[in-house]
């Protein structure tokens, strides 16, 4: 197989060229010196995370495998993805910063005249090979070669779905640079990106790319690629800031306390990048739900409303029990509830969050029907307040 290394007898094993590699000599001194790292692991804010399924493997496989919610984690029509142009991308943003969710977490943003790419996946799948694991539900909303120049990749942590190795490989052929957490730029060196081209930080550390000041800050998650994750590669969220505008990408993480420290150290921002998908009551520490993503934003601002909220990780690939379109739903009601603004665009469609907002939800043309309300009461059927559409959407959800 393309990728995998043959051993000599009973020396070592096949190992697949995406699982990268581990770090090792001063990299790993490096790590050992963290003020993160203790035990031989790197530590989670706020004490330990489950990073493994919680509760009974039945429970689990009964809802996961459940036929009629399987297909509720699907779109059930074509994804409406927003035909991209280069003359999309080529015109200045007029306000000075303009973000384009390209799908899951992978988002350009185009900021005080610079282009920063988080975490991009442009492959079918995220997994270590290519003919397994969890594939796209829409195609990459614009080739990666027609992107354009980029001044800086910015990626979170090192799990598939976040750091793809195809997509390094051809951004490796370009001269941006890389801003990773700590360890995982061997990994990055592993498939051709020179060291002279990394910025390797840990938590609270910062770096300068042109005009912008990239912070790594906390996260709460883990990593690992491999059969045996060693936990010796740091997960983090990244605070990009330019001489006008600044913007949060929050990576991975459970919900915790520390967005409220991130937003007092750096906010308030113009817009976040908030992960609010694959959340599932098996493994509530790593990923945040809807409500939990809209308070982490209303830390992230010091407790207003303000700034865009972008919703992230979510639409593009199946990686949890819920229903596919919940994320947005979900998220456009316990918004809603708070006053907070939220861009819905489809996926490859650039906004400009000083702008007009796109908030039409477009999931819904496509969505099979979500069985699980939001956690406000029904209005009652007969009512004077309630209207056709209100029990439409509340039977649809």
């Amino acid at each position: 197989m393309a990728g995998f290394r043959f051993p000599s007898p009973g020396l070592s094993v096949p190992r697949p060229a995406a699982f990268g590699a581990d770090p090792s000599g001063e990299r790993m001194a490096r790590i050992r010196r963290s003020p993160h790292f203790g035990d031989g692991v790197f530590q989670n804010p706020g004490g330990p995370a489950r990073t493994r399924p919680s509760g009974s493997a039945r429970d689990f496989a009964k809802i996961y495998f459940d036929r009629e919610a399987k297909l509720r984690r699907a779109p059930r029509g074509t994804v409406p993805v927003h035909a991209t142009t280069l003359a999309d991308l080529a015109r200045p943003p007029a306000t000075g910063l303009r973000v384009t969710w390209m799908g899951h977490s992978s988002v350009l943003a185009e900021i005080d005249g610079q282009r920063v790419l988080f975490d991009p996946v442009w492959g079918e799948r995220c997994s270590p090979v290519p003919f397994a694991g969890p594939k796209r539900l829409h195609p990459a909303p614009v080739p990666l070669a027609a992107l354009g120049p980029v001044d800086v990749v910015v990626i979170s942590h090192d799990h598939y779905d976040h750091l793809d190795m195809p997509t390094i490989v051809a951004l490796a052929g370009t001269d941006t640079l890389f801003a990773v957490p700590l360890g995982v730029g061997a990994h990055l060196e592993h498939w051709g990106v020179g060291a002279d081209r990394l910025r390797e930080l840990d938590w609270h550390e910062s770096t300068r790319v042109g005009g912008l000041t990239l912070t790594a800050t906390p996260a709460r998650h883990f990593c690992g690629r491999g059969l045996r994750s060693t936990q010796h590669t740091l997960w983090a969220s990244w605070v990009v800031a330019g001489e006008e505008h600044r913007v949060f990408h929050s990576g991975d993480t459970g919900y915790f306390d520390g967005f409220r420290d991130i937003g007092a150290a750096h906010g308030p921002f113009d817009a976040t990048m908030i992960q609010l998908g694959a959340y599932a009551e098996f493994w509530p520490d790593i990923h945040m739900t809807p409500e939990e993503g809209v308070r982490a934003h209303l830390d992230l601002q010091g407790g207003q409303a303000g700034g865009a909220l972008l919703p992230i990780h979510w639409g593009t690939f199946n990686l949890a029990p819920h229903p596919w379109a919940e994320p947005g739903e979900w998220t456009k009601d316990a918004a809603g509830e708070a006053g907070q603004a939220v861009a819905f665009p489809r996926p490859g469609e650039p906004f400009e969050p000083a702008g007009e907002l796109p908030v039409e939800p477009w999931w819904r043309a496509v969505s099979a029907p979500i069985a699980r309300s939001w956690r406000r009461p029904r209005i009652a059927e007969g009512t004077a307040e309630t209207s056709k559409g209100d029990l439409d959407l509340a039977g649809e959800r």
